[in-house]
């Protein structure tokens, strides 16, 4: 069997876990709206990163170390952006009121969507890359392969990591999303009421057909996501070529979002450096990716500095929070 076959075969493997997974959290355990307590948020929260982390003993198995390295790489660059796009996240659901008990909802169909978006991204970014390399040439002795869209990725993520330390402080917590693309793009197509049926997104009041408030906040949703996504995409690219290995870490690192936005939905003050260290990550994605052209950086280190700066920022955080207790 060819590496394409085996990687045809992991993709299909791929989408039936996940569709028995989403199908679960569905139909089972979360088939009746209902306030997420902290131990339930924590315990999906430790399954869903479970499966992930096991997902990846399975690459190392088959593929061997470079791939699981990367795959691991991706994983946790796409969980430590995410976590910046939780926060939004929960800026939405105060502006909207969002009722406790439909908001797993929203994230769950926010998650549908980003699987699909995200794959779409993926795929087209991994054959644009292919087609977009400079001829080889040498200079100063060193040989030289220049991909012109990852050097301009390797710009827009050293810029989107200084942007991201500069912005650090800024106060977004009565941001307006009434004005965001989302909710004009629903207000455009339908006839909106602006209040909550239950979990219904349609109604029809007086015979006519209304998209409820709760539509209105998966749009919104589905558009933030978008927008994080133009900075995790790229970031990503820099890790590996693979679209399987780019695709599966990513969709595995935001299954577990759901469960992750109900542990920190009250924990903004236990992060305080993380935006510091994602600029860092951003940083160092940013200049590997510019200096790809002529000089190679072995996947386990890249996962060793990811994993390091994290970890860094996380502590940094929590003394912070217990300094402060």
């Amino acid at each position: 069997m060819n590496y394409l076959q085996e990687e045809g075969y992991v993709l299909l493997g791929f989408g039936v876990v996940i569709l028995g997974l989403l199908a679960v959290d569905l139909l089972v355990f979360n088939r009746e709206a209902h306030k997420i307590s902290t131990k339930e948020a924590l315990y999906w929260s430790i399954v869903w990163i479970g499966i992930g982390l096991l997902f990846g003993l399975y690459i190392y198995w088959d593929f061997g170390l470079e791939k699981a390295s990367q795959y691991y790489s991706a994983f946790l660059i796409e969980k430590a952006l995410s976590v910046d796009n939780l926060f939004v996240f929960i800026l939405v659901f105060r502006f909207f009121k969002v009722p406790d008990k439909y908001q797993h909802k929203v994230l769950f169909y926010g998650i549908l969507g980003a699987i699909v978006m995200r794959g779409i991204f993926i795929f087209f970014g991994v054959k644009l890359i292919e087609l977009t390399y400079f001829p080889d040439f040498n200079w100063l002795g060193r040989h030289f392969r220049v991909n012109i869209v990852m050097t301009l990725f390797g710009v827009f993520l050293l810029y989107a990591g200084y942007k991201s330390w500069a912005n650090k402080e800024d106060d977004e917590t009565d941001r307006d999303f009434s004005n965001s693309i989302g909710t004009k793009l629903i207000h455009n197509l339908f006839r909106v009421d602006p209040k909550y049926h239950g979990g219904n997104f349609f109604v029809r009041i007086n015979g006519k057909k209304f998209a409820t408030q709760l539509f209105v906040v998966v749009a919104v949703i589905e558009f933030t996501d978008l927008l994080f996504a133009v900075d995790s995409i790229p970031a990503i690219f820099a890790i590996s070529k693979d679209p399987v290995i780019l695709y599966t870490s990513n969709i595995f690192a935001i299954l577990g979002l759901r469960a992750l936005y109900f542990l920190l939905a009250n924990s903004f003050e236990l992060f305080h450096y993380l935006q510091h260290g994602l600029s860092f990550i951003l940083g160092f994605i940013g200049l590997k990716m510019i200096l790809s052209a002529t000089f190679h950086v072995p996947s386990p280190i890249s996962l060793g500095v990811v994993f390091g700066i994290l970890a860094l920022s996380i502590i940094f955080s929590l003394k912070k929070y217990q300094a402060e207790k």
